[in-house]
């Protein structure tokens, strides 16, 4: 079974991009799987089921969406398996722009859309920076300039990735991408497989539940700001 990583910030068009994707690719819809890592709560489960893809979600909650992600992702492999899925795709939303939720030997993808504003590929850490293709969207409603000077920075932050022009409504762009992953090779476990990049850290006070503000109420790895 093909396995994909799909990571991105909120609304930049990553189901829009995942559907699109699963209608050109030359394989039947019921072989194809996606698991939806969120914090809250979601509606594009409805999307996906709207579009005959099955889907499965999941709430981190209090919890570190990369920590959610990285102890559920072989479990939803395992899934994808059994389910006789021959392409599995994890979507997942880079809330804090610090997010690296992909692993190594498998593809991974960042989509990131233009309205985000030309200087934002510079504010993304390895989400952006570690993933093999670049997925940029919404390029229809800014104009020729921004879209370039918008791919060179995302150019300056991963210089290795490959970048590509899709869009989420009509799906142009989208066929270059499905060669892609359809040249990737086949995954039947992540055990022993390493991350590439290590997650967010903090062990505090406030991550066990403490709301209360002041130096006597911080325990734990705290980082201070020197004024």
């Amino acid at each position: 079974m093909k396995f994909i990583t799909v990571a991105g910030p909120p609304s930049s068009g990553k189901t829009s991009v995942i559907i699109k994707l699963a209608q050109c690719l030359d394989i039947p819809k019921e072989s194809i799987g996606v698991v939806k890592f969120d914090c809250l709560t979601s509606f594009d489960n409805l999307s996906y089921k709207e579009a005959g893809i099955s889907v499965k979600t999941g709430f981190s909650g209090k919890i570190c969406p990369d920590h959610f992600f990285v102890s559920n992702v072989e479990n939803a492999l395992q899934w994808g398996i059994k389910s006789d899925f021959q392409i599995l795709i994890t979507e997942s939303a880079g809330l804090c722009n610090r997010c690296s939720p992909y692993i190594k030997g498998v593809l991974s993808i960042c989509v990131i859309d233009n309205l985000s504003g030309i200087n934002t590929p510079r504010k993304i850490g390895p989400m952006l920076k570690y993933a093999d293709i670049v997925v940029i969207t919404k390029g229809d409603i800014v104009s020729q300039a921004e879209r370039e000077v918008f791919a060179f920075n995302v150019k300056q932050v991963n210089t290795s990735a490959k970048i590509m022009f899709v869009n989420g409504i009509t799906g142009q762009g989208v066929f270059l991408l499905a060669k892609y992953i359809q040249q990737t090779r086949d995954i039947t476990s992540l055990k022993d497989s390493k991350l590439r990049f290590t997650m967010p850290a903090s062990v505090c006070s406030y991550c066990t539940g403490e709301t209360r503000i002041g130096e006597s109420f911080q325990m734990g790895m705290m980082k201070k700001m020197e004024f």
